[in-house]
């Protein structure tokens, strides 16, 4: 390896020089976007975080160890199928609001989508980008669960519980997506625009953000937290040196869907599924 690509390997491992958002130093503005991410967080995905954490403060209180317990992601909501299709579609389009609120508060403070990565103006990096993100992320993510799950620091999660429906891979979908949009564009492009013109440093944000991704997947276990972290650090960094969010959203999308839909496809058919 040359100088100049080794140069250019450790540059990744170093944020970037953002030259978007202005800094805020009027200190009634800043105490007013400190307030919006507070509140954003505490009706979002920071109270996800903290309903996770008594979840798993819960699972180790009790007298089964965790492998031997379950966590549930997609689960039936009603009785009747059509009502149990729009309840999950209803998820899916809640989680989705979640995001567009993020980019609404940003649209309004002056930070226009393609600041975030979210136009059209790289196809062909963010496809390559998206592949990229999807294999590195997650066949690893997979092992380390599996890894954690066998040697007792994670519960058996089952990502589908949904049963053998028409609409299931719909579904599955929908909800696939609706994580990837909310967890991208809030803990990537809006928590780390905000902490940007706030003035914290790059790496302290790209640290804060992946506790957050991680902390609102504790119930699945500390492997779940790890892997997540570990997402959080790799996502958030690539977002700050390309300024390219839909790569993130479709890689999360595509190793969800995987997840969600060949899960729901193999139970049954592989005995070391949990």
């Amino acid at each position: 390896m040359s100088t100049t690509e080794r140069s250019g390997l450790r540059g990744w491992f170093r944020p970037g020089l953002p030259d978007f958002p202005r800094q805020i130093t009027d200190p009634d503005e800043r105490r007013a976007v400190k307030f919006e991410l507070v509140l954003v967080f505490g009706i979002t995905l920071g109270l996800s975080g903290a309903h996770s954490l008594l979840s798993l403060v819960d699972s180790l209180l009790r007298p089964a160890p965790l492998a031997q317990q379950q966590a549930q992601l997609n689960v039936p909501q009603a009785a009747a199928s059509l009502l149990d299709l729009l309840q999950q579609l209803v998820n899916a389009a809640q989680l989705i609001g979640w995001g567009g609120l993020g980019l609404y508060l940003l649209w309004r403070a002056g930070v226009k989508l393609r600041d975030l990565g979210l136009d059209r103006r790289k196809p062909r990096f963010d496809i390559l980008v998206t592949l990229g993100l999807a294999a590195l992320i997650g066949i690893p993510g997979l092992g380390l669960y599996f890894l954690s799950y066998h040697l007792g620091f994670s519960l058996a999660v089952q990502p589908s519980t949904l049963g053998d429906t028409w609409w299931r891979p719909i579904a599955l979908t929908a909800s696939a997506f609706g994580n990837a949009f909310a967890e991208e564009v809030l803990v990537i492009g809006y928590l780390l625009t905000r902490l940007r013109q706030l003035g914290v440093r790059e790496n302290a944000s790209l640290f804060g953000a992946a506790v957050l991704r991680g902390s609102y997947h504790l119930y699945q276990g500390f492997g779940g937290f790890v892997g997540n972290l570990v997402m959080g650090l790799v996502f958030g960094r690539v977002w700050q040196r390309t300024n390219r969010l839909w790569p993130l959203i479709a890689a999360h999308t595509l190793f969800d869907v995987v997840s969600f839909v060949g899960y729901s496809l193999l139970k049954g058919h592989i005995s070391w599924l949990p």
